[in-house]
């Protein structure tokens, strides 16, 4: 069997398109009759692609560079949810120092609320989009219903390639000393393998949404502190009305 190497140094088996997922129970991932007919759904969205992407994204100078060529409609949205976690990240980090002034953490509070709602925004849009893939087969009544849809477990799956990517780079930090490398190269195996795990189920997941033996629903976010009409704090002082 053919290997793919993994960004992250593991190695998987070669899928073939429309070939059921690699791990797990087999038996859970036989097609209802009539479910072939949207097998291909989704054909350039298999996992590994989605773990690459993430990894040269983090470790190119041009992320945008990264999306695969002839991609499907919900590339843009993968890419979108992940330039957002990826400047979410830093000024999460910006937000934490103590030797700025207030004005400075107020600003990233500021971009930490706009990047977590376009985040946010990107895996809504991604779910429509890859519901609208399906077609027919999105709306199979009696069937398992995943409480987790695909684009918050890709959403899930951006994060984690943020903390590989930055843990990695902990890892190898000499001036920090033996003992700090050692246990940020331990921390980095539990992240790899958590990715595995997650790449799995949405493995998963994109089998049996398009085989019909399972589904997922677009779920609003509904960020009610972004919402000057929803946020007391805001119209309250603003002297209107709730909206």
């Amino acid at each position: 069997m053919s290997m793919q190497q993994m960004p992250h140094g593991q190695q998987r088996p070669a899928r073939r398109r429309g070939d059921r997922p690699h791990s797990g129970n087999a038996a859970a991932f036989s097609p209802q009759e009539g479910g072939e007919r949207v097998a291909q759904a989704y054909a350039d969205l298999e996992t590994p692609a989605i773990v690459a992407f993430h990894d040269r994204y983090l470790g190119g100078a041009d992320g945008s560079a990264a999306v695969p060529e002839h991609a499907g409609p919900w590339w843009r949205w993968i890419a979108e949810n992940h330039r957002c976690n990826t400047a979410l990240w830093k000024e999460e980090d910006k937000a934490r120092r103590t030797d700025v002034a207030d004005a400075e953490i107020v600003s990233c509070k500021r971009n930490i609320d706009r990047y977590n709602q376009c985040r946010n925004d990107a895996v809504e849009a991604l779910d429509q989009t890859l519901l609208a893939a399906l077609g027919p087969a999105a709306e199979v009544p009696d069937v398992r219903l995943s409480s987790e849809t695909a684009g918050a477990i890709i959403d899930r799956l951006s994060i984690l390639a943020l903390k590989i990517h930055h843990m990695r780079l902990q890892a190898a930090r000499e001036e920090a000393g033996a003992a700090h490398m050692a246990r940020c190269r331990a921390k980095l195996e539990v992240l790899i393998e958590q990715r595995g795990d997650l790449a799995n189920c949405l493995d998963r997941l994109l089998w049996e949404a398009r085989c019909g033996t399972a589904r997922f629903k677009l779920y609003r976010q509904f960020k009610m502190y972004n919402d000057p009409a929803l946020n007391p704090e805001l119209y309250g002082r603003a002297g209107g009305g709730p909206g």
